[in-house]
């Protein structure tokens, strides 16, 4: 059985701007994935990124210094 290890999750407020973060990511070697919103999660776009928690610094850096656009950012145990 798999356990469940802590993300960090970033939100948008619109699929352009998930879209974005994904484009930015390939192009500058940002940490994680495009996943669905969790459930425990609210946002306004069903997209969110995912990365290991332990990179959550590095994705505000990169989040920062592109101008992404996002949500909000939270702390998730995930599969």
């Amino acid at each position: 059985m798999r356990a469940k290890t802590p993300k960090a999750v970033v939100t948008f407020a619109t699929t352009s701007d998930a879209m974005a973060m994904e484009a930015a990511a390939r192009t500058h070697g940002i940490p994680g994935r495009l996943i669905p919103v969790p459930s425990e999660i609210d946002a306004g776009c069903g997209l969110s990124w995912s990365a290991e928690a332990s990179e959550r610094e590095e994705l505000l850096a990169a989040i920062a210094q592109h101008n992404i656009a996002h949500q909000g950012i939270y702390e998730v145990s995930m599969y």
